[in-house]
């Protein structure tokens, strides 16, 4: 797909609208207009251009494609379709573009997608480097952006913007899961494997911070260039420092390689625990159990964890014929709140939609009793899994077992500890 746009337009072109002012809006949401519902088989005039217009920045050709790719496209897809494919009247349309994992690519198509496209607002970026910029560029043009797939806490902590929701996970909560748990388990010396851009720093930084501070030590790190060909020199440090946990602060086809060689070099054999700061179900199933068995993983949601996780998830399989990541869950979970706003309030202008974004709870498959902080996070449950041994598994898919879980609350920084400037210290 490379950068072309692919416009999915999901009901037939809508007759021309009347575009409306911002200032206007805000007017009638003042006087309490906006809240009427509008009349059936009309577009709402709050609606600018006509159309509610959605963008996704996955990477659907670089080294997160396995993670976010066509499957977060499909997860924005049948969000869109299972609301009707209209709102207020109007389409709902979605564009997508390849960032390739690349900030300048991610910030030139986010430029001209909000000042050319009409785009009201983008559900996900691939890599944090990109995630950064392009939520830099919507503060300044006052559009929203949701992300799923970046992981680095700063965009919501000193980098935080009032038009952007970090969803899934980041990297304070992967550290409060993974390495408060295990450290508790009793294995306290670590290394770490690490991607040399903000996501692995960051993913590094907040996992050393809460081993010490339970009393764990980092005896060595290793630092890799983004899509490096080749582990050996760094496992064969890590298995050298004999550090009990050696962790990658990585993700997609480096952590796939990574983990491969590490099991090729008999870390686990040697007594060492593996650790994925950012796995997704995606990269087990490409690894193999029999490679990745004994691996333990912070998620925010797995496929097989109850009847509601289930039921969407073989929608999507029977789509893509394959189980959905975290990620790609919550694409789909984003994209329904969003459009769930906008229907709220009559209009996709940004203020009045972010307003009820953060008043609503999030409640569906994805998340239970989630809510959207001042800085931005929702706030939801995280969980430890330990990937399976072959025997353990029983039927296709069927790789985690679920070792803890850590209450929302807990998972994340708490607002107290918060370096956004939109967050009033007491």
């Amino acid at each position: 797909m490379g950068d072309a746009f692919a416009v999915l337009n999901l009901r037939s072109s809508p007759p021309q609208r009347h575009r409306v002012r911002l200032a206007s809006v805000l007017a009638l949401a003042l006087s309490g207009w906006l809240t009427a519902a509008p009349a059936s088989g009309q577009a709402a005039p709050a609606v600018s251009d006509g159309v509610v217009k959605l963008g996704i920045l996955p990477d659907l050709s670089g080294p997160y494609s396995s993670s976010t790719g066509g499957g977060s496209v499909l997860a924005a897809r049948m969000a869109i379709e299972d609301f009707g494919g209209s709102v207020l009247g109007a389409p709902i349309e979605l564009v997508v573009a390849d960032d390739r994992s690349n900030p300048e690519v991610a910030a030139t198509t986010a430029r001209d997608w909000f000042e050319n496209q009409h785009v009201d607002a983008i559900m996900d970026v691939a890599g944090s480097s990109p995630a950064l910029q392009v939520q830099a560029i919507a503060r300044n043009r006052n559009k929203i952006v949701i992300i799923n797939a970046a992981g680095a806490e700063r965009l919501t902590n000193e980098a935080c913007s009032p038009t952007a929701i970090h969803y899934v996970f980041d990297t304070y909560a992967v550290a409060h899961t993974v390495g408060k748990e295990i450290v508790e388990r009793g294995e306290k010396t670590w290394f770490f494997v690490t991607v040399d851009y903000s996501f692995g720093y960051d993913l590094e930084d907040e996992t050393a911070a809460v081993v010490k501070a339970n009393g764990g030590k980092v005896v060595g790190d290793a630092r890799y260039p983004l899509g490096a060909p080749d582990f050996s020199s760094y496992l064969a440090r890590a298995q050298q420092s004999g550090a009990k946990v050696v962790a990658f602060a990585n993700a997609g086809t480096d952590l796939i390689k990574a983990v491969r060689q590490a099991a090729t070099m008999g870390l686990r054999q040697s007594g060492q625990t593996v650790a994925g700061l950012a796995v997704v179900i995606n990269a087990v199933h490409q690894i193999g159990l029999g490679t990745a068995q004994g691996m333990m993983l912070s998620e925010s949601f797995y496929w097989d964890m109850n009847e509601g996780t289930r039921a969407w998830s073989r929608r999507f399989f029977d789509r893509l014929h394959q189980m959905p990541n975290s990620l790609q869950a919550g694409v789909y979970s984003a994209t329904t709140h969003y459009l769930q706003a906008v229907k709220q309030v009559g209009t996709d202008a940004s203020e009045p939609v972010m307003q009820a974004m953060r008043q609503a709870p999030v409640d569906d498959f994805f998340a239970h009793d989630g809510h959207i902080r001042p800085d931005g996070v929702m706030v939801h449950n995280m969980y430890l899994f330990q990937v399976k041994t072959p025997e353990e598994s029983h039927y296709p898919w069927d790789y985690y077992k679920q070792v803890a879980t850590i209450p929302g609350d807990e998972a994340f920084r708490p607002l107290s500890q918060s370096q956004c400037a939109l967050v009033r210290k007491p």
